[in-house]
């Protein structure tokens, strides 16, 4: 692996890494940038192939949590943390305690979070040993699961792009595709349900989509089709990449807008799918209520009310990307791009 060639391409920024051989703790700690203020962006502990592969992935993924605090108006950078879960056994505990130590000693540069396969019983465990996590339990002063608050801001977004590209002010009756009934997929569901949506679901777990089947009256799509469904909205919620070579040709909507992160496989999809007329809500900006809520619990006066007001200018943000987009004949993730750009650029001038 070139690893500054990897840095470059993906222009960065700070890495830091850390093993613990007592713990089994092998972590990476991505900065992608700082000028807005500290690196803010969740904590993944997922299995890896390859080293190189999480490595890849923290690099991606802080990337986008730069562009996703500088669009939603945060004074935050862009950070991300990969633990590599171990293979065999091991204790949960230690393991996250090893992983406060490691935040500890970087003395606030990032601030951590949940993300796929952490909870908030993990970011307690690192609460014992540094403040500088986020997404601790509401008792303990925290602001909890950010999930309900992603959705929050998938819908708000979802909702702008019905209106804009399908004229229609009400979710009722409009036909939304869930692909990954996970957290936050489970949650974006159940709001678009409370608003009258019909709705189409699939996860690799049946168990999942059986209860959305029950909770929601969706109806079970297979997995690997569900993006080429006859439907309005497409909303991928699970792993990124899924809008690709393969995928892209097949699908029907008129709209993309869904919770995952790294939708697009490569820019180049996302240039595809402006040729086809599909407005593609831009995954940093629409699915950043989760930072958004985490970034006011991290400023030390959270407010419920005050973080689900700001959740939900989603709205105007994706309202806005896609008039841009109409106006300039440019597609929606390279004005979503240049609109976080201008932000970090006039940052640097005050800098």
């Amino acid at each position: 692996m070139d690893l500054f060639g990897l840095l470059s391409d993906h222009q960065y920024g700070q890495v830091f890494v850390q093993v613990d051989p007592a713990s089994g703790l092998r972590a990476i700690i991505a900065v992608h940038d700082s000028r807005l203020g500290p690196a803010l962006g969740g904590c993944r502990f997922i299995h890896y192939d390859r080293d190189e592969d999480a490595m890849r992935d923290a690099l991606r993924l802080a990337r986008g949590m730069t562009y996703k605090a500088a669009i939603s108006g945060l004074n935050h950078g862009g950070g991300k943390s990969v633990i590599l879960k171990p293979r065999g056994e091991f204790d949960r505990k230690a393991l996250f305690t090893s992983f406060g130590r490691f935040l500890e000693d970087l003395g606030g540069h990032y601030i951590t979070a949940e993300d796929s396969g952490t909870s908030m019983e993990d970011m307690e465990t690192i609460r014992a040993v540094t403040k500088n996590v986020t997404g601790i339990d509401p008792k303990n002063g925290g602001s909890g699961d950010p999930s309900p608050f992603t959705a929050l801001g998938v819908r708000r977004g979802l909702e702008a792009c019905v209106e804009y590209k399908l004229g229609r002010k009400s979710l009722e009756g409009v036909h939304v595709a869930v692909k990954g009934v996970g957290h936050v997929g489970w949650y974006l569901c159940r709001e678009l349900h409370a608003l009258g949506a019909k709705l189409s679901v699939s996860d690799i777990d049946a168990a999942r989509t059986q209860a959305a089947a029950q909770e929601f009256g969706a109806t079970v799509v297979d997995n690997d089709t569900i993006h080429a469904l006859a439907c309005d909205v497409y909303a991928p919620c699970a792993l990124g990449a899924g809008l690709n070579d393969e995928t892209i040709p097949a699908i029907q909507a008129t709209i993309i807008a869904g919770a995952a992160n790294n939708q697009l496989a490569e820019s180049r999809h996302g240039d595809e799918l402006h040729k086809r007329g599909i407005l593609y809500a831009p995954d940093y900006a629409i699915n950043a209520g989760g930072l958004v809520n985490v970034a006011a619990e991290a400023s030390g006066a959270y407010n419920a009310d005050a973080s689900r007001a700001k959740v939900l200018t989603i709205y105007d943000t994706l309202f806005t990307i896609a008039e841009r987009s109409a106006k300039t004949n440019v597609p929606t993730w390279k004005v979503s791009d240049t609109m976080a750009e201008e932000r970090l650029a006039a940052a640097s001038k005050k800098n």
